[in-house]
């Protein structure tokens, strides 16, 4: 995650008007020479490293001016310093990474020196300071809390269903709503808006994993924490500049207030469902993740390396980290993919021919499909490459003075890590600016390269990858390969397609609507 900085410094200083002229220069003025004074303390620099080159700053707003659309702002200056520089956000240095081989360098071999998160003041209201994915704890506790989850997703996303033909809970679950995300679709053949109705049926899913149930379409409810989640989004993915100018924190900000809104009311939703789940528990039922949370503290069992227990407390916040890895991410996903099976009718007939072929018409798509359907498989990481929907990982923070590719780079610097480059490199991508799935597939055309597949940076990676990337791809192979199976998606005439990304947390498409008809002249048996 990267913040669209200019559009917040014009919304935070148009809220000067509510100060008087002179006490507002005042502070400026102020504010101007303690960044200067700040910058004129530079830590030192060990002999034989030197600090990361970058643009000139301006005083008090730094290079906030440059970074109209940061995917594409930061990349043009990873051209000019490299694969390490640094720019100026307000008072904080923050420290740009880009190119696969740094990033692989600074994740994962020097991971533990890149594991930490900001101490961002936005960030401390998210699941109260205490998540998983934005928290800037990097200890003992942390390491056991995210074991948990990961254990808790793995029961729900890899262990055989009972009584089902189906190989687990989620794809038992993903399944069902990817046939009931047909039909509903199928209702509306005036045309629809994919993103209003991807996002009910995928937050089903993780519903159904989380809470052990499913809701309406037109569930006002589920409606309602979708848009506090859509809400999030934007705010988290705008930012908040007052993160970086402290000064700003004593302006009325209404973004920052609309975000500690949607913060509340979500979190309220998951503490009365967290609180359901206590009073009607059976250790000998476990229903769903939450339940399986509640088991873990109710036996006091204990991280058999760090002896930690998780508390009560922890619960909500874990679920919620679990709620967001498996929502907006699959949703955007899905939403570009559809975009793209519009704008390109003859990819969308050949991954048809090739459902049709290996899988045919009378039974849904199975996960032990996958493998037989590399076509389909390279199409969806096309879409994650080419729309590098998740331009930047959630910004990251060294946790000690560490140095790479000779620079120095102090303990508590800020990180950005930009995928949106690695998946546009021109070093590593033939014609990276156009949309083609055989760039995935093997001379033969009949399976995956994998070495190619793992250059595509969407999940982040090293010890701060999305926890929720196993079940990200599974519900996006499993709702994609039905959608193409049963429908066939064609553009509403007249309307023009923009593909231009509307920055945020996920950068998502402008609205649109398109048209979808059966493939099937009657309908299958499932």
């Amino acid at each position: 995650m990267c913040y669209n900085m200019a559009q917040i410094l014009a919304a935070g200083l148009d809220g000067l008007t509510g100060f008087a002229v002179t006490e507002a220069f005042t502070v400026l003025a102020s504010s101007c020479l303690v960044f200067l004074v700040i910058r004129s303390f530079r830590t030192r620099v060990p002999k034989g490293l030197k600090p990361p080159p970058g643009p000139r700053a301006l005083p008090f707003i730094g290079n906030v001016l440059d970074l109209k659309n940061p995917h594409l702002s930061l990349t043009a200056m990873g051209r000019r310093y490299g694969d390490v520089f640094q720019v100026q956000i307000g008072s904080r240095t923050v420290v740009v990474l880009s190119g696969i081989h740094t990033l692989r360098q600074a994740l994962v071999k020097q991971a533990d020196d890149f594991a930490g998160r900001p101490d961002l003041p936005s960030f401390r209201y998210i699941s109260d300071g205490n998540s998983l994915a934005f928290g800037n704890d990097y200890s003992d506790v942390w390491r056991a809390r995210r074991k948990l989850a990961q254990s808790a997703l793995r029961t729900f996303s890899a262990d055989e269903c009972k009584n089902s033909t189906h190989s687990c809970v989620l794809e038992e679950h993903t399944c069902k709503e990817a046939q009931q995300l047909v039909e509903v679709l199928l209702e509306r053949a005036e045309g629809f808006d994919p993103v209003r109705y991807i996002v009910i049926s995928v937050a089903n899913v993780i519903c159904a994993m989380c809470f052990g149930k499913r809701y309406s379409h037109d569930d006002q409810k589920l409606l309602e924490v979708v848009n506090l989640t859509d809400e999030f989004g934007k705010v988290a993915g705008a930012g908040n500049l007052s993160d970086f100018i402290p000064v700003l924190r004593f302006i009325p900000n209404p973004t920052m207030a609309a975000f500690l809104e949607a913060n509340k009311k979500f979190m309220s939703f998951l503490k009365s469902i967290v609180n359901e789940h206590y009073q009607t528990f059976d250790k000998d039922n476990i229903r769903d993740i939450t339940d399986s949370l509640i088991e873990h503290c109710q036996d006091k069992k204990m991280d058999e390396n760090a002896n930690i227990q998780v508390s009560d407390e922890k619960i909500i916040n874990i679920v919620n980290d679990l709620f967001g890895a498996g929502f907006d991410t699959i949703t955007t996903g899905l939403s570009w993919a559809v975009m793209y099976l519009v704008l390109y009718p003859d990819l969308q007939k050949r991954l048809q021919d090739e459902i049709d072929e290996k899988i045919g018409k009378d039974r849904s798509p199975r996960l032990s499909d996958r493998s037989r359907l590399p076509y389909t498989d390279a199409f969806i990481l096309e879409t994650f490459r080419y729309s590098s929907f998740l331009p930047f990982t959630i910004p990251h923070c060294t946790t000690k003075d560490t140095a790479l590719n000779g620079y120095f780079i102090p303990k508590n610097t800020c990180v950005f890590v930009n995928q949106w480059q690695v998946n546009h490199d021109e070093k590593l991508w033939t014609d990276p600016f156009t949309f083609n799935p055989d760039r995935f597939l093997n001379a033969d055309g009949a399976s995956i390269n994998k070495m190619e597949s793992e250059k595509v940076l969407l999940f982040g990676m090293g010890k701060r990858r999305c926890i929720g990337e196993s079940i990200g791809r599974i519900e996006v192979f499993l709702f994609f390969t039905t959608l193409v199976q049963q429908l066939h998606f064609d553009n509403i005439p007249g309307q023009e397609i923009d593909t231009t990304p509307i920055y945020g947390l996920t950068m998502k498409h402008k609205k649109c609507e398109f048209r979808a008809v059966s493939r099937f002249a009657s309908k299958s048996s499932k």
